[in-house]
C-alpha cells in the first residue's frame, strides 16, 4: 500500500536526493522545510551545496505542474509541497518554531487522508519523540541499509585452527585455506554478524591444543571466491620511526599501512588507541626512508566542512594551526622518539618547510588531484557520505589515503554513528581488495586515558 512521506530539513540537507528514495509512494514537502532551506542556499559549504541543489529540483518540477496538487516523479511516486491547513499548530507551546510548525504539517498529512499511511522522515531524535507522543509515525532517514554501529565490520577475526596450520603459514610463506573451513572455526565475531571472510581480513590464528598463536592477512583471489591465503605479518616486529605495534589491532594497522597494495585505510577507534600515531608514522616511513610517495597530506574538518576558515590574518597553515595541532603532537612525539637514533630535525616545523608535510584543508580539496601523495583524512566521522566521495574522488595515480576517527564521537548534527561517511565507506569498500579495515579497541595513550575513556 502506498504511503505518505514528510521530510524534515535536515534529511534535504543531508541528502538533496532523498526525494527520490521513496520508490513509487508519495514524498510530501511541508512549506516551512523550504523557507528553511532558503536560509542556507548562500553558505559556501555542503549545506549550501545541498540547499541550492534541492531549491533546483523543486523548480524543475514546479514547472511540470502543481506542486502543491502533486508533480509526478521521474522514478515514481509524487511529490508535494504541502502547509498546515488546520490549527494543529496550537496545540504548540511555541507555535512560531519551525519544528513545530513541521510537525502540524504533517499531522495535517495525516488527518486529511487517514487510510493512508503518513511518516515524518527526520535525523532529529527530540523530533521523533515528540512524533511520536502526538501519535506520528517518524523514522530516521538512511541513505543505504547499513548495519548498526555494533555489527560494523571490525576488518578482523580470531580462528581456532591445527597446529599444522600455524606451522605451515611460516614454513611455507603462506597457507592457502578453504573460506567455509576458516568461517567453521571462528571462535569471535567482531567483524560483523553471519558474514564470511573479506579481502584484506586479519586472522588470529590460534592453536588448538596450546598457547601458541600467529597473525596473518587474508588475501581472496577475484576469480575463486571458496579459496583464500593467509600471509603472515612479516613486519609487525619492526620499528616505524622510533614506534612498533603494542598489541595485536596496532600490528594489523601498521601492516596495511606499510602494504602498496592497499590504496584504501579506514582506522577505527575510541581516543587513545593509536589511529592517528600509527597513520603519521607509517606516512613518514614512506616518505622519507622508502621514499614511495612525494609527501605526506594531512587534513582533518573544520567542522562543519566547507565553512570558510576565517579572516584572522595569516597564511591558510596558520588559521588551521589550532585545528591541526593534535597532528602536530603527534609528529613532534615521533620525532623525539627516534631522536635519539636518527638525529633528524627538531620539530613539526621543519619537516613543513622541508615539504615532507603539508596541510591541506578540506574546504579547497574540490577540483584538485591528488597523486602520488600519502594523505591522511583524521576525525572523518565527522563527514558526511557525499564528503567522503568527494574526498576519494581527488584521490590521483599512486596515492594512498587513510581515514581515521571514533563513529561514537561526532559533532556534526547532520551525521550519526550509523550514517556518518566514515561507517558508511567500511560498508562500501569491504570487498574491495585495495581496500582494508582495522578497529582498534584497546587504549595504549596511558593507563588514565584508557580508563577515561571506558568509564566515562
Amino acid at each position: 500500500m502506498k504511503k505518505n512521506f514528510v521530510l524534515d530539513t535536515n534529511v534535504l540537507l543531508h541528502d538533496p536526493r532523498a526525494i527520490f528514495r521513496f520508490k513509487d509512494n508519495t514524498v510530501i514537502i511541508p512549506i516551512y522545510v523550504i523557507e528553511e532551506i532558503d536560509t542556507f542556499k548562500r553558505e559556501l559549504s555542503e549545506l549550501g551545496r545541498n540547499a541550492r541543489e534541492v531549491s533546483r529540483i523543486l523548480d524543475k518540477y514546479r514547472s511540470q505542474g502543481s506542486l502543491g496538487e502533486g508533480v509526478s516523479l521521474d522514478g515514481g511516486g509524487m511529490l508535494k509541497v504541502s502547509f498546515a491547513t488546520s490549527d494543529d499548530a496550537s496545540r504548540f507551546l511555541h507555535s512560531e518554531k519551525k519544528d513545530n510548525l513541521i510537525l502540524s504539517a504533517a499531522l495535517d498529512v495525516q488527518r486529511r487522508e487517514p487510510k493512508i499511511s503518513c511518516i515524518l522522515i527526520t535525523k532529529d531524535v527530540n523530533l521523533r519523540v515528540r512524533a511520536d507522543v502526538l501519535g506520528l509515525d517518524a523514522e530516521n532517514y538512511e541513505e543505504e541499509d547499513l548495519s548498526s554501529i555494533e555489527e560494523l565490520y571490525s576488518g578482523a577475526s580470531e580462528v581456532e585452527v591445527p597446529n599444522e596450520w600455524i606451522d605451515g603459514l611460516h614454513d611455507e610463506g603462506g597457507l592457502a585455506v578453504e573460506l567455509d573451513e576458516l568461517a567453521r572455526r571462528r571462535t569471535q565475531k567482531r567483524s560483523g554478524v553471519g558474514h564470511g571472510f573479506y579481502p584484506n581480513e586479519y586472522v588470529w590464528l590460534r592453536r588448538e591444543d596450546g598457547p601458541q598463536n600467529s597473525m596473518g592477512r587474508l588475501t581472496i583471489d577475484k576469480g575463486d571466491d571458496q579459496m583464500g591465503v593467509i600471509w603472515p605479518l612479516d613486519r609487525m616486529h619492526e620499528k616505524v620511526w622510533g614506534i612498533s605495534p603494542r598489541n595485536k589491532e596496532q600490528a594489523y594497522a601498521l601492516d596495511a599501512l606499510l602494504d602498496d597494495s592497499i590504496d584504501l585505510v579506514t582506522l577505527i577507534g575510541k581516543a587513545g588507541t593509536g589511529k592517528t600515531l600509527l597513520a603519521i608514522a607509517a606516512g613518514l616511513q614512506k616518505v622519507t626512508e622508502e621514499q614511495r610517495h612525494h609527501k605526506l597530506v594531512v587534513s582533518r574538518p573544520v567542522f562543519p566542512m566547507g565553512r570558510d576558515i576565517g579572516y584572522l590574518p595569516g597564511t591558510v597553515e596558520e588559521k588551521l594551526d589550532p585545528w591541526m595541532r593534535p597532528i602536530f603532537d603527534n609528529v613532534e612525539y615521533l620525532m623525539g622518539i627516534s631522536h635519539a637514533d636518527r638525529r633528524s630535525g627538531q620539530g613539526a616545523d621543519e619537516l613543513r618547510s622541508m615539504g615532507i608535510i603539508e596541510i591541506e584543508p578540506l574546504t579547497y580539496i574540490r577540483g584538485r588531484s591528488l597523486p602520488n601523495l600519502f594523505m591522511i583524512v583524521d576525525e572523518a566521522q565527522n563527514l558526511t557520505p557525499h564528503e567522503v566521495k568527494t574526498v576519494l574522488t581527488r584521490v590521483g595515480e599512486g596515492t594512498k589515503i587513510v581515514l581515521t576517527g571514533d563513529p561514537y564521537q561526532i559533532d556534526n548534527p547532520y551525521v550519526d554513528s550509523e550514517s556518518n561517511g566514515l561507517t558508511y565507506l567500511v560498508n562500501r569498500f569491504k570487498e574491495q581488495s585495495v581496500a582494508s579495515t582495522i578497529s582498534l579497541f584497546k587504549g595504549e595513550r596511558s593507563q588514565l586515558a584508557e580508563m577515561a575513556a571506558n568509564l566515562l
